[in-house]
């Protein structure tokens, strides 16, 4: 998790809500944190927005009534 922090936060215009977010959506499975992981890993010019739209896309985003 604290590589995700940590990756999260070298983003330009990260924000805490953002991150913590992120995080939360992260945390409630190994494999949300690896795709999320993965997709970071994909490209060094991610926004908070490219971030925060795959997650939203994620078939399980709703699973738990969370939001971002």
């Amino acid at each position: 998790m604290e590589e995700l922090v940590k990756k999260l936060n070298a983003i330009p215009n990260s924000y805490f809500g953002f991150v913590a977010g992120i995080v939360g959506y992260a945390k409630r499975k190994p494999e949300r944190l690896q795709k999320v992981m993965e997709f970071l890993n994909s490209s060094d010019e991610l926004t908070t927005s490219d971030i925060v739209k795959f997650v939203t896309m994620q078939p399980d985003f709703h699973e738990y009534g969370l939001s971002l």
